[in-house]
């Protein structure tokens, strides 16, 4: 378990730091300026995505939503998803099991 990192640059306009980090489960917070894109990739965790401010139009396997202050999606493992910030916010992803590639360097 781990507490939260510094931020990390994810692209232009969206940054990242890990708030809580274990073996089968990481919690990441994004933040987005308006119009930034988090572009489509895919991965094998399991996602969650709850949007905690702003406006996203969030695509998963093809298919695009809006999604406001409050909503949540789960993204499959292998599912191509991205998003694209209508309005500044911030995003708070689980991931199952944990993104290695964002774990924090150890102290």
């Amino acid at each position: 378990m781990g507490n939260s990192s510094d931020w990390v640059e994810a692209g232009e306009g969206v940054r990242r730091r890990v708030l809580a980090d274990d073996p089968g489960m990481m919690v990441v917070e994004f933040r987005f300026e308006q119009g930034a894109v988090g572009a489509l990739h895919h991965h094998p965790h399991l996602q969650s995505s709850f949007v905690a401010s702003g406006r996203f139009d969030y695509e998963i396997a093809g298919e695009t939503r809006r999604l406001g202050p409050g909503d949540a999606v789960v993204i499959p493992g292998g599912a191509v998803h991205g998003c694209t910030a209508v309005e500044a916010g911030t995003l708070l992803d689980v991931f199952a099991p944990r993104r290695a590639d964002f774990a924090p360097d150890p102290a």
